[in-house]
């Protein structure tokens, strides 16, 4: 979309909220295995409809409330509580419980959530102590989370998962936390960055579940001031000579990492370390001439960097752009514009 490496062209809000609906609606070929994740999918698509302040506009009444009918058919109920299952895909019947199979999925969960207070559902239909029972369910003798009940398939993406249901329930008794927290400081590298799992190489997407975890938790469990220094330098030290940021040192820079790095920087209040103005010429660059932004210049589209590009651009906007990069403010906590974390925070926990 750029003309020039130096300047900057108008955010293509039509043609990527356009990107956002097709994707709801049918999967490209190209991305048709992303249905067994429908739920993630339909979140990175109403988001960005909801980062741009379009879903009203480009989406009619009766279409938000059908979306809004499908996420309550993924709650699933079962013998370890209750939770969002990715689609329906594994399951033979919405009214069965769930087996371990078919059972929900925590990251699945935690998307859920934020699409139906996007699409601004009173959530009624909550079973809140069977999802406060499916959360703690996952926990792992070790303090870290699977992504279902039956599976030991723990990282630092569904520890923050966890952290941020039990944020939006103000409930944390079903979890150990001291156990999680520790579980978090295993995966901290010697760089100051964050792995997926203890001993793992730092990573930019992990260093920000880490770091958001941490400062989700009602008291929050703050870094050292040395850790925090190295945490920054090693974030930092991601955003290369093109402006975005790679996931790792001598990697080349993806449009999603300018989220997960640039989140993580803004959560410790290092923001204005940000290279914005070159930031946004990356993203920029990302632009599909059709809709969509893509992970690198010259890549195709998909929903997952369309949606991160927007939140990178929602945190760090640039004196260099025009009105079409203006975005409303945005929380780097829980992934959502800030309208709709309070909308979550509102309405997710149990009536006091």
């Amino acid at each position: 979309m750029a003309q020039a490496m130096d300047t900057v062209a108008p955010l293509a809000r039509s043609g990527h909220a356009a990107h956002a609906n097709r994707c709801l609606t049918a999967l490209p070929a190209s991305q048709i295995e992303l249905d067994s994740s429908k739920v993630a999918l339909a979140y990175y698509c109403l988001g960005t409809l909801d980062l741009l302040g379009l879903l009203e506009s480009k989406t009619n009444e009766r279409e938000r409330e059908g979306w809004r009918a499908w996420f309550w058919e993924q709650q699933a109920r079962g013998p370890h509580g209750t939770a969002f299952t990715p689609s329906h895909f594994m399951r033979t019947s919405l009214e069965e419980e769930y087996t371990d199979e078919s059972a929900p999925h925590i990251i699945m969960t935690y998307t859920a959530l934020l699409s139906l207070a996007i699409l601004r559902d009173d959530f009624t239909r909550l079973d809140r102590k069977g999802l406060s029972r499916f959360v703690g369910s996952c926990q792992l003798s070790d303090g870290s989370f699977g992504t279902t009940p039956a599976r030991a398939d723990a990282d630092l993406r569904t520890t923050y998962c966890a952290f941020a249901i039990c944020s939006m329930l103000r409930n944390w008794s079903a979890i150990d936390v001291d156990a999680a927290v520790a579980y978090i400081a295993r995966c901290r590298s010697f760089e100051g960055g964050y792995g997926q799992a203890p001993y793992g190489e730092a990573l930019g997407g992990t260093t920000y579940t880490a770091i958001a975890a941490l400062h989700l938790l009602p008291n929050g469990a703050p870094l050292t001031p040395l850790e925090r220094t190295q945490t920054i330098r090693w974030l930092l030290a991601n955003q290369t000579s093109s402006g975005g940021f790679s996931g790792r040192l001598n990697k080349d820079p993806d449009a999603c990492y300018c989220f997960w790095c640039g989140g993580a920087l803004k959560i410790m209040g290092a923001g204005h370390l940000v290279n914005e103005e070159a930031l946004t010429k990356f993203l920029d660059r990302c632009q599909f001439r059709y809709g969509g932004i893509s992970k690198a210049p010259g890549e195709h589209p998909d929903p997952y960097h369309t949606y991160l590009s927007l939140a990178a651009a929602s945190m760090y906007p640039s004196s260099t752009t025009d009105e079409t990069w203006a975005f409303k403010p945005f929380d780097c906590l829980l992934n959502a514009r800030e309208e709709t974390a309070q909308w979550a925070r509102k309405y997710i926990p149990a009536a006091r």
